[in-house]
């Protein structure tokens, strides 16, 4: 290793047995870390993002949602129903529209505090 990759590991081998038992006692069972993952999977996915942002703090129908991302209304109503099903966003039909809001205020805390992270101090996460 380099010194500088050395900078970034422990320099002796002598974990800390009171500090991981404290972490295991409340690490989220594999179930929970699976469902988180999938949540993560649902975010990462540009068109689901988008949706997410454009409903963040109002409610669109399925047609504002066609224009603001320049897709069509099959494509825009398949990404809505995965969200649905992984209930991060709701629906509610006005006679012949459909609005579309998110599920509850855990998602726009998520999609809030990521955007200000990425935001601070000029941080880019391009690949």
């Amino acid at each position: 290793m380099e010194d500088k990759e050395l900078d970034f590991v422990c320099g002796e081998n002598c974990p800390h047995y009171k500090k991981i038992n404290e972490v295991k006692s409340v690490e989220p069972n594999t179930e929970e870390i699976l469902s988180l993952a999938d949540m993560f999977k649902l975010f990462a996915d540009n068109t689901r993002l988008r949706i997410i942002c454009n409903i963040l703090n109002t409610e669109l129908c399925v047609c504002d949602l066609c224009e603001l991302l320049g897709l069509n209304q099959s494509t825009v109503s398949h990404q809505l129903q995965l969200l649905r099903s992984a209930k991060l966003v709701k629906y509610r039909r006005e006679g012949k529209q459909v609005y579309y809001s998110l599920q509850d205020e855990h998602i726009e805390k998520i999609i809030s505090l990521s955007l200000e992270h990425i935001l601070e101090e000029g941080k880019s996460y391009g690949m």
